[in-house]
């Protein structure tokens, strides 16, 4: 059996990033925490963290780090049930904060929804790990969350995903900057010289959208904006075209602020919430609150 007590201190330096900071949690001195640690990495014959800052795990640390939360769970619900009348909060229960991987346009619009329901519903908390959409699937992978918001469609092992809808984009610019660039020109040259909006390296969709439209991928300038209301504040602004949630922009849409440059053109983006398979109330509870404040943003 390996010690509960030094996978509690793994998951907590983890959790905080810190050896100091787990040590205040678990009110025992930073040398305890780090003699536990030692001790559970020569006994399984592997190193468990990497010791920077923040402290990270190996991928064997990952995997101890999500056995750790799923007892963790399974350890509230038995809780719940031999105390079927404590609140939330009540003496005798902790708030657990969970690690869970978003994509920034689903943190903009709809996540927070689902954040305050599963709050209301356990009194928990969510660890939010942001990424784009077509890698928050390798956070799970990983074994550093419980649960991810992605576009990919297949499992994966010891998950199971459920649809959440489609969350539409369109191309929206400042009507001035789309004067300034597109008029009295063919789509195509416009699209070549106009500055271009990407999140980060990660972000391909701008590309994929020239591809479809065009029939190229060109390289304009670019403006990397690694935040989703940054990148709507930027087009608003005039500093560059990209493609945007309609959620997200439609304020600024019905005030005339934005406007859609390729009326008729968009992309949708299948999302899918994927969990541990676990049976526990905590995850039947947050898949819940994820998929109704889904529901109520995305198309179906």
């Amino acid at each position: 059996m390996i010690d509960l007590a030094a996978l509690r201190a793994l998951s907590t330096v983890l959790r905080l990033g810190s050896f100091e900071r787990a040590a205040r949690e678990l009110h025992v001195t930073p040398s305890a925490i780090s003699q536990r640690v030692k001790a559970l990495e020569e006994r399984l014959g592997c190193v468990l963290l990497i010791r920077a800052s923040p402290v990270t795990p190996t991928p064997e640390g990952a995997r101890l780090y999500r056995h750790y939360l799923q007892i963790e769970m399974l350890e509230a619900d038995l809780q719940h049930d031999l105390q079927p009348l404590t609140e939330p909060g009540a003496p005798g229960t902790r708030a657990r904060c969970i690690p869970v991987a978003v994509n920034a346009d689903s943190l903009a619009t709809w996540v927070v929804p689902a954040m305050a329901d599963f709050h209301a519903r356990t009194g928990d908390t969510l660890a939010l790990h942001v990424d784009d959409q077509d890698h928050t699937r390798e956070w799970l992978k990983s074994g550093t969350v419980f649960g991810a918001v992605t576009a990919a469609a297949e499992p994966v092992g010891g998950c199971r995903v459920d649809a959440l809808g489609a969350m539409r984009y369109i191309a929206a610019v400042n009507p001035a900057f789309a004067a300034r660039h597109f008029a009295d020109v063919t789509l195509a040259e416009g699209f070549r010289r106009a500055p271009m909006l990407v999140y980060n390296q990660k972000d391909q969709m701008q590309h994929r959208f020239l591809s479809d439209v065009i029939g190229e991928d060109c390289t304009p300038p670019q403006w990397w904006v690694p935040s989703a209301q940054g990148f709507l504040d930027a087009a608003i602004a005039g500093l560059g075209w990209g493609l945007h949630p309609v959620a997200l922009a439609a304020p600024a849409l019905k005030a005339g602020t934005l406007v859609d440059l390729c009326p008729g053109h968009s992309v949708s983006v299948a999302l899918y919430w994927q969990s541990w398979r676990l049976d526990s109330a905590s995850v039947r509870t947050l898949r819940d609150c994820v998929w109704r404040a889904a529901s109520a943003v995305l198309d179906q």
